[in-house]
This record gives structure tokens, C-alpha cells and sequence, in this order.
């Protein structure tokens, strides 16, 4: 399983296009992790790969959000499977 986080989930992360995120996750079989629409939306009208996780979180530190991706391992791993599903919805509950 591999993941590419996308930049809002880390200010440490480098600024780069949402295209050229796309295009280097389906050329090095990446999933996306966002917590933005916008990668969910281009997966409905583009498909997969890649395949994509949207965090559907307010502002949160990114322990939190890691805690969310830890606690939904089970659910990644069922959806990263060979499968018609080209995007995830996480939450967190609270």
C-alpha cells in the first residue's frame, strides 16, 4: 500500500500541482490522500487510478489525521484492492 499525501495535510510537504500529483501517483501506483474535494471530484470524472482518500476533517493536526488513517487501515485496505471504487470517504468521528 502506498500512500501520497497531498500538501494541505502537511505544511512540511512541497508545493506542487494537483495535475502533477495525479499524474505521479497513476505512473508510480500511489493512492491520494486529501482533504480537499478536488482530487475526489477528478476521480469521478476520470476514474482510477489513482485512487483516492478524502479526508472529510476540519482543521486538525496531523497526528489526528494519521490516528483517522490508522483507525480506517482495515477499510484502505479493502478499497485499495482491485476494485471499481475510485474514491474513499473518511470521516472522523467525534
Amino acid at each position: 500500500m502506498k500512500l501520497l499525501l497531498d500538501e494541505n495535510l502537511s505544511p512540511r510537504l512541497e508545493s506542487v500541482t494537483d495535475d502533477e500529483i495525479w499524474q505521479y501517483a497513476k505512473d508510480n501506483d500511489f493512492a491520494i490522500v486529501s482533504k480537499d474535494s478536488d482530487f475526489s471530484e477528478r476521480s469521478v470524472l476520470r476514474g482510477s487510478p489513482p485512487k483516492v482518500i478524502w479526508l472529510r476533517i476540519d482543521n486538525c493536526t496531523t497526528i489526528r489525521a494519521g490516528f483517522l488513517l490508522r483507525d480506517a487501515f482495515p477499510r484502505i485496505q479493502a478499497f485499495l484492492s482491485p476494485t471499481e471504487e475510485s474514491c474513499l470517504v473518511l470521516t472522523l468521528h467525534v
